[in-house]
């Protein structure tokens, strides 16, 4: 007897089905991967660096907004911006929150703007150029956007992704440094237990030292993360760099926070820091180290 078409194409239905239902139960394909992804970070970099430099008040800068807009978004959390002017330049810091009622308050920030100037290049025909911004700006960005798709919904605290507006202009005229922060902290009513700033994290000749300036606590508690992890290697527990930064404006209002930077990074403010010189590995340690820190946070 020859079975029919129709029998055999509804039989195949049901099998599907069936199976779609027991992968979803016990665990199959379609459970969440709560994991960092290097390779979405290293994306993200290369989509910045498309925009061109993110000078304030550039189209770039205004792109990167609208990105960094749509991706938290689209990863569920809850975006605001935090527009004010400060020095006379308007300002937007972009906030994106995963709220918890009662939970401990969290804040990882990174600045999304890039110099005006190239005034650290070994040629001065290249100093009026703004910096491509490629680690020293875009890589702390890709970071957080990649925590934002990757962290647990779940987790028992409050987290704030900040991505701060006007950090690296100071000593140009008219300018100064951390102003996004600085607006920040005196505009936003905050109470955080922990404050990580990522600056300069995508190099690919990784080399975190301790800041001096920032909390030891907190600091050690990053460190052990990332020994645990098996990245003693890029994260070092020796003391080199005494850094004004996105913190600095946290720790004078008396809030325990840490500068996650590479300063050893050589194409600092200048012409070569170009998407070439950011290695996704190097996301990957320092976006899978915060993801485990923040993890068993208590």
């Amino acid at each position: 007897m020859k079975k029919s078409p129709l029998i055999s194409l509804t039989f195949l239905v049901l099998l599907l089905l069936a199976g779609l239902l027991v992968s979803n139960r016990f665990g199959g394909s379609h459970s969440p991967p709560y994991r960092f992804n290097q390779t979405r970070a290293f994306r993200d970099v290369e989509i910045q660096l498309s925009f061109g430099p993110r000078t304030p008040g550039s189209e770039a800068h205004q792109q990167t907004i609208e990105y960094i807009l749509e991706q938290t978004q689209m990863a569920g959390w809850q975006v605001e911006l935090h527009q004010t002017q400060r020095m006379g330049h308007p300002l937007t810091n972009v906030i994106a929150k995963r709220l918890k009622p009662g939970g401990k308050q969290i804040i990882l920030g990174a600045h999304y703007d890039s110099r005006f100037f190239s005034d650290q290049d070994a040629d001065p025909a290249l100093h009026n150029l703004p910096v491509p911004g490629a680690n020293d700006g875009a890589s702390g960005v890709a970071v957080l956007l990649e925590l934002a798709r990757s962290l647990p919904p779940d987790l028992p605290v409050e987290i704030w992704l900040v991505f701060f507006d006007a950090e690296d202009q100071g000593n140009i005229p008219g300018w100064d440094w951390i102003l996004g922060s600085r607006a920040f902290v005196e505009e936003i009513s905050i109470n955080p237990t922990a404050v990580v700033i990522l600056d300069m994290i995508g190099d690919a000749d990784l080399n975190i030292f301790l800041e001096r300036n920032s909390n030891p606590q907190l600091a050690s508690q990053i460190w052990e993360s990332a020994q645990k992890l098996g990245f003693e290697k890029y994260f070092i527990p020796q003391y080199k760099y005494s850094i004004l930064d996105d913190h600095t404006p946290f720790l004078e209002r008396g809030f325990a926070a840490v500068d996650v930077i590479d300063f050893d990074y050589p194409h600092w403010h200048t012409q070569q820091d170009t998407l070439d010189k950011v290695s996704a590995e190097s996301l990957g340690i320092v976006g899978e180290t915060i993801h485990n820190w923040l993890s068993t946070y208590e």
